[in-house]
């Protein structure tokens, strides 16, 4: 008699929604669970629960795998909490254990370190032989050797993104940010070629690449980024995509324009703060290059070519008074982007940000892991230096405010229509906004006026 597969049930934890998780096209489906079970051998029988669309409900498995960022970390140990009672083994992986994998391992049996691919194989097999380790380290794996392909099939049907990913690791470092400790400072590119094949097989027509930098900073890695493009073109894949960028892919308009050709419909930049001193303490060096006074001539690059430009901007520096807020309101207004994202400061595990906060003793939460639920970039969790939490709170409500309120909400989506010059573009920007306007109207620190 043949041997019934083992189940593998990977989770995708939620619980509590909030901020961009209330809206369909600001939510994006869990790509790395994919991956997982993409590396898992034929012989297991693999399902994916994704609390995004589906309550969690326990069902059985033989191995349960969890992924979890820090603002949904408890929810991952309540979930895990559940599956060690009735003695099933839980593998926990994702940023939050990578950086903090002493904590994990009080509430899962399994660590996984950095990246699964190259090491599930081995977690599995010692699984089988009974002998599973509570620590595995996962080495940052040759993408262009590796030609591992998420399993989508596996994936809700529900998000109105495909995901994709073509590179790993960021180079700049930034203060507030763990990836390059977590992937690496270098960009580890996919081949062009086996990106382009699995853009083939997506059936959806709309894209979002989860690369931290698409188009990157080096001359090699723009190349890559044209090639790409260039390709995406001659294959008539006809899809529309949102990327992540840096400020400095505005300097390089060829590319830009290739960009739009290919289908790109949206730039999320991440232009931080009007503050050059603050950019300064951020690491922010490509931004300070750009300086503050630079950065319209960068969104007009992209809207030359019909990009729309997501401005993400970080409040809760030490130092912001209130009337930092209405000259970021102002500043915004005449920037002429098309989306507003605003998160808080928030010192993440692992960031030089958390390492230093912590040794000034600035922390308001530090009852962790119960704390962790705070950090999810809308609470203020740093005592501020020069100014007050509820300073940030009104300033955050002010700035938004001021950009969704009637008729300058209205006003500014006329001039991205004018600006843009793309119905497609269009549409992006403004299901992008009503989406980040529900997020924010659902904050906790939201102020009606």
């Amino acid at each position: 008699m043949a041997r019934s597969a083992k189940k593998l049930l990977l989770i995708n934890p939620v619980g509590r929604r909030s901020g961009y998780m209330l809206s369909r096209f600001t939510l994006f489906p869990p790509l790395g669970l994919a991956y997982v079970a993409g590396a898992t051998p034929p012989d297991w029988d693999v399902r994916i629960l994704d609390e995004n669309f589906e309550p969690f409900q326990f069902e059985e498995a033989d191995l349960v795998g969890i992924t979890a960022f820090t603002a949904n970390i408890n929810r991952a140990y309540e979930i895990a909490r559940i599956y060690r009672d009735k003695k099933i083994k839980v593998v926990l992986g994702g940023i939050h254990a990578s950086m903090a994998p002493e904590e994990a391992l009080k509430y899962v049996d399994t660590v996984v370190i950095g990246e699964v691919e190259g090491i599930w194989g081995q977690v599995l097999r010692d699984f089988e032989e009974d002998h599973l380790s509570q620590r595995y380290e996962g080495p940052r794996i040759d993408l262009k050797a590796a030609r591992i392909r998420p399993r989508r099939e596996l994936l809700h049907p529900g998000y109105f993104w495909e995901s994709v990913q073509t590179s790993r690791g960021c180079p700049f470092n930034c203060d507030f940010c763990s990836v390059s400790r977590y992937l690496g400072t270098e960009y580890r590119k996919r081949n062009v070629d086996d990106v382009l094949d699995e853009l083939e097989s997506l059936k959806g027509d709309y894209l979002f690449f989860t690369d931290d930098n698409l188009i990157g900073h080096t001359r090699r890695e723009k190349q890559a980024a044209e090639e790409l493009f260039a390709g995406m073109i001659r294959n008539r894949l006809n899809k529309k995509w949102v990327m992540q960028t840096s400020i400095n892919a505005a300097d390089d308009e060829p590319l830009l324009k290739l960009a739009a050709d290919a289908g790109c419909t949206l730039a999320l930049i991440g232009f931080e703060t009007i503050d050059e001193p603050a950019l300064k303490g951020m690491k922010k060096g490509i931004n300070l290059r750009t300086g503050v006074e630079g950065y319209s001539k960068a969104v007009a690059a992209f809207h030359k070519y019909h990009i729309g430009v997501v401005g993400a901007f970080i409040i809760g520096n030490d130092d912001e008074p209130s009337s930092y807020y209405h000259r970021l309101a102002d500043f915004i207004m005449r920037l002429g982007i098309d989306c507003l994202q605003i998160t808080i400061l928030t010192p993440l595990p692992g960031t030089a940000l958390m390492e230093r906060i912590a040794a000034e003793d600035r922390l308001v939460y530090t009852n962790f892991p119960e704390d962790w639920d705070r950090f999810r970039m809308s609470y203020v969790v740093i005592r501020p230096k020069g100014t007050t939490a509820e300073t940030i709170y009104e300033g955050n409500n002010h700035v938004k405010g001021r950009l969704y309120s009637f008729p300058t909400f209205q006003r500014r989506m006329l001039r991205s229509l004018v600006s843009l010059r793309s119905a497609h573009s269009f549409y992006a920007v403004y299901k992008y906004n009503k989406g980040l306007k529900r997020g924010w109207q659902n904050s906790h620190y939201y102020q009606k006026k």
